[in-house]
């Protein structure tokens, strides 16, 4: 592009008046300070572009678990911090309850239940066999030692899901974690009082994610839909290593927009070893677009006047003249016109601010 700096020198005037006859001095002629305008020649060019949408990491909710107790009661020893790496099974806290003794006590009725059925069948099937019962009355029995039985077993898996043992005596429940991973969040501290799953409206005892992969989640703007394209190739950056890349594809994109922001999700899984990408922060999904042939101006060419934008051309030497155009994206100090300029034309580059008519009444 070829740049020319046009100076328009603005000259002062002399004023001579003769008031009643008497006469004036000619004031001297005044230099005001010279106005630049720089212009340039337009051409169209190829140019390559990039979507920098926003987004966040998040742990991957097929991998994450809110660990709740089994029963209510109170809790006597958390052994877990905030970034602790578990292990599946790991005892991660204690819970005391009464429930467990309330378990125990049904279980033990079903227990003297069943047995007192059991007896009463076997009495029945001695006295049916010297026809001294009838068949209907000893399938009565059958069917009471029967039922007696499954809510002996119902008990027993009680206590077992309780995470005890029908033959123990202990009212200390271990709570366990399913999944190995890390504790992202602890929701209770020694000596607080936990409800069960049933009751809870917390997060339970704490919630455990496998970070050996996460998500990036962009939320992206309806002007953009176009460049995603689902399983292509992004770039990641964030701000919490500058200068570093990761490298990932789009695995999904959203079908409904967000009410508040408008936005649709985008989502791209990483690799996550030695989990340095950590759940909440800050990111960045860079997409290539496709190279396009444009005119490119510096952002200084463009006048924005309320809801029109136009640039200054020059249509004969020392002259411009307004002309709309429709503006495109911007890439660094520069912005893309999509209509309005024809290759080769000149524009004014810089100074355009001294060009515009002045607001009435000025």
């Amino acid at each position: 592009m070829r740049y020319t700096t046009r100076t328009l020198a603005i000259t002062g005037f002399a004023l001579a008046a003769t008031l009643a006859g008497c006469k004036k001095k000619v004031a001297p002629e005044q230099d005001l300070p010279p106005i630049n305008i720089e212009t340039m020649t337009v051409q169209t060019g190829t140019a390559s572009d990039t979507l920098s949408v926003p987004a966040h990491v998040e742990a991957d909710p097929t991998k994450l678990v809110h660990v709740f107790p089994p029963l209510s009661g109170r809790i006597v020893s958390l052994r877990v911090v905030t970034g602790q790496e578990v292990s599946k099974g790991q005892t991660i806290a204690t819970l005391q309850s009464a429930d467990v003794a309330a378990a125990r006590s049904d279980f033990e009725k079903a227990k003297t239940q069943a047995e007192h059925d059991d007896r009463a069948r076997d009495r029945g099937k001695l006295l049916y066999d010297h026809e001294v019962l009838s068949l209907a009355s000893y399938q009565d029995l059958q069917s009471e030692a029967a039922a007696s039985h499954s809510e002996l077993e119902r008990a027993r898996q009680r206590i077992h899901e309780l995470g005890f043992s029908e033959s123990g005596t202990s009212d200390t429940a271990p709570i366990a974690s399913p999944i190995a991973g890390t504790v992202i969040d602890v929701g209770t501290a020694n000596g607080e009082l936990q409800r069960s799953l049933d009751n809870s409206s917390t997060n339970g005892i704490a919630t455990i994610a496998n970070l050996d992969s996460v998500w990036v989640v962009g939320d992206v703007f309806e002007r953009d839909i176009s460049a995603l394209r689902s399983r292509e190739s992004v770039d990641v950056v964030l701000p919490a290593f500058p200068g570093q890349t990761f490298h990932g594809s789009i695995v999904n994109i959203g079908d409904t927009f967000d009410p508040t922001t408008h936005t649709l999700r985008a989502r791209v899984v990483l690799p996550n070893p030695g989990h340095t990408l950590k759940p909440a922060m800050f990111a960045n999904l860079v997409i290539s677009r496709p190279a396009q042939t444009e005119i490119l101006v510096p952002q200084t060419a463009v006048v924005h006047d309320g809801d029109a934008t136009g640039v200054y051309v020059e249509v004969s030497a020392g002259k411009y003249e307004l002309r709309p155009v429709n503006v495109g994206a911007t890439r660094g100090d520069t912005i893309a016109i999509r209509s309005g300029l024809r290759d080769g034309q000149r524009i004014v580059k810089k100074g355009a601010e001294f060009l515009r008519a002045p607001a009435a009444g000025d």
